[in-house]
């Protein structure tokens, strides 16, 4: 089975799970409240994160299914923090993936409920897995909240938005990055690993770290060059957004040219540290590939 494929595979196991959530609360009082949930967690999109949640399982175990709650409640998690990262006090968005942003389709209180209700389902979903086991249940937890917390997302977004119209040097820029966008890519490599009825090596668990590390970085960059670079109706969002907030980027800090490269570099880096590390990492090279020639 070639890379499209196995992708569709997984992207198709995630999106079976995804659209029977919160149905059973569809006929409640609060059905607006699942309505505008089930908006944004349905509006599409990559789902590399889950993805990558399933995929390291299979790396370790030779199967999916035991972390597709996992990659369904780290999903859930990822979903909320775009809705509150788009929220007038944030970035204050209007589209997310060619689509009215929540707070636009259904008013900002609700959208922030909705956020909220999102974030703790994640942990519920995880927490009451039957695919897996209580203590794997408990560690899954542990590690999706240390990537969302003050250690992650959170810490992450803080300095995306108090450091907003000031000059930022490399490591400054990469300290934002590993916290808002890389933990939460490293939370999903673990939570596939969690998830697996086979016990991972360290170097296994350090090698997931390591291809998270380098492809979130590399993902972010991708992100900052396709806001110059690319169209609206590519992007589903609005471009020049980054500049309009005042914010500095590897775009600004490295120009076009330097960050193709250094995409390239960190990609080829995510793939050396897989190589060696599981038995079958062509799929994990093959999406860091990807990934790193995305147009949205």
């Amino acid at each position: 089975m070639g890379f499209d494929a196995e992708y569709r595979q997984a992207l198709a196991l995630v999106e079976g799970e995804l659209e029977g959530s919160f149905q059973e609360w569809m006929d409640g009082p609060h059905r607006e409240l699942m309505e505008a949930m089930r908006y944004s967690l349905l509006a599409g999109g990559k789902r590399v994160r889950p993805v990558l949640a399933l995929k390291f399982c299979e790396a370790l175990c030779g199967e999916m299914e035991p972390a597709l709650d996992y990659a369904c409640g780290i999903e859930m998690l990822h979903t909320y923090s775009l809705i509150h990262d788009d929220l007038p006090c944030m970035d204050n968005d209007d589209l997310r993936r060619g689509k009215p942003t929540c707070h636009v389709a259904y008013g900002e209180w609700l959208a922030l409920l909705a956020g909220d209700a999102l974030q703790a389902a994640a942990f519920e979903r995880l927490a009451c897995s039957k695919r897996t086991t209580a203590a794997a249940n408990g560690r899954a937890c542990a590690v999706l909240a240390r990537a969302a917390g003050c250690a992650g997302m959170c810490a992450g977004q803080y300095l995306d938005i108090q450091w907003e119209g000031r000059a930022l040097d490399a490591g400054e820029l990469s300290r934002i990055d590993d916290w808002k966008t890389g933990a939460l890519l490293e939370a999903a490599c673990l939570l596939g690993l969690t998830a697996s009825p086979v016990e991972p090596a360290l170097e296994q668990w350090e090698a997931a770290k390591q291809y998270a590390r380098q492809l979130g970085v590399a993902f972010q960059i991708r992100d900052d060059m396709l806001d110059v670079e690319s169209t609206e109706e590519e992007l589903g969002k609005p471009i020049g957004s980054d500049a309009e907030n005042g914010k500095h980027t590897y775009a600004a800090c490295y120009g076009l040219e330097r960050c193709g490269e250094l995409v390239a570099e960190l990609t080829d880096q995510a793939k050396q540290s897989v190589r060696g590390a599981f038995e079958r990492p062509e799929f994990l090279c093959a999406l860091a590939d990807s990934l790193a020639k995305r147009k949205n």
